[in-house]
């Protein structure tokens, strides 16, 4: 929206943002914050000054932008122009920042791409870990190499835990527990990968019928199982968050880590990805997932798949957000020794 008419249109304009990660992070020692849209709608990468962060609270669609300058003014002690408050809306908007008519029209047509496209392209490839084939072999093979070695081999194993954080910090982890069900990973004929899914405090289940690419190749998704699952829990509410599966990265670490333990010397497996929404309402005890009509209705479909044996689960999870790293307090000699036992 330009800026002229947003100022023109003051009274009808009432910005909302969309769900947007915002990151804390200093250049020139000053603090900025970092606007980053998890769905990646636009290329564009927006920040601003620290200070103007309760703007950013305040654009909840519920206030024009005179409310906004007041609320910041009395709220906050920040005074701001209409003609400052239109532009920083109007970069906002620019940025398919806003939950407006030009958000939801560029993430309609995202979706059309993503589904028409032959596979979904690995979206960590590069950054997390190497896009060519042969570096990402090597890297994996020296986490296995280094990783402890299992007690014993588990060639009956029906799932496994996959943390999805990243390699540099996981890798050791992941080795450790990808190895010990490498004979289970070379005979499945399916593999069902919950993934969790950052962007959803809401949907239970996401599912996609698009294929999974790594670096060295195509693993196909399974959309007759996908298509049951769907029926079963009902077709709109396990595609609306579809496009999720673009950029979310805990299927995709699994993924690899099934690509290569698997081998391209054998047919790939079948998927069925799914990206698993928030627990919070089990969590606070307001439900129980044992008696959940999405999960009785989706466990019912994948369970006979699991019990005759074709079929690995593999939860792509973690378990706990632990340490400096995650704002926490260092995890001690005696509570690493507690976790282990």
């Amino acid at each position: 929206m330009r800026l002229e008419m947003m100022l023109q249109m003051t009274p009808e304009v009432h910005p909302k943002l969309r769900p947007i990660d915002v990151r804390p992070i200093q250049h020139d020692g000053q603090s900025f914050l970092l606007l980053v849209d998890p769905l990646h709608l636009s290329d564009e990468m927006i920040t601003v000054p620290s200070q103007w962060g309760p703007l950013l609270l305040l654009c909840d669609g519920s206030r024009d932008l005179r409310a906004l300058q007041a609320s910041l003014l009395v709220r906050f002690g920040l005074r701001a122009s209409l003609t400052d408050l239109a532009q920083i809306i109007s970069i906002f908007d620019q940025a398919l920042l806003l939950d407006n008519q030009r958000a939801t029209e560029a993430l309609n047509q995202t979706l059309e791409r993503y589904r028409q496209a032959p596979h979904r392209p690995p979206a960590l490839a590069g950054r997390s870990y190497p896009a060519d084939g042969d570096a990402l072999q090597a890297m994996l093979r020296r986490y296995v190499d280094e990783s402890v070695p299992a007690d014993v081999p588990q060639a009956n194993a029906r799932g496994i835990i996959s943390p999805h954080i990243d390699y540099q910090r996981g890798g050791a982890v992941c080795a450790a527990v990808w190895a010990r069900v490498r004979e289970v990973v070379r005979r499945s004929e399916l593999v069902i990968i919950l993934g969790t899914d950052h962007m959803d405090a809401e949907t239970s289940l996401t599912l996609t019928r698009q294929h999974y690419a790594t670096p060295w190749g195509v693993l196909p998704t399974d959309r007759d199982v996908v298509d049951a699952l769907a029926e079963a829990v009902g077709e709109a509410a396990a595609f609306r968050a579809e496009l999720h599966h673009r950029t979310e990265h805990s299927v995709e670490l699994a993924v690899v880590w099934l690509h290569y333990i698997r081998g391209t010397d054998l047919p790939p497996c079948r998927l069925v990805p799914v990206l698993c929404g928030s627990f919070a309402r089990f969590v606070e005890g307001s439900a129980d997932p044992a008696t959940d009509e999405t999960f009785r209705q989706a466990v019912a479909v994948l369970k006979p798949l699991v019990d005759d044996g074709r079929a690995l689960v593999v939860a792509a999870a973690d378990l706990a957000h632990v340490g400096p790293a995650f704002g926490g307090q260092p995890v001690g000699l005696m509570a690493r020794a507690h976790l282990k036992a």
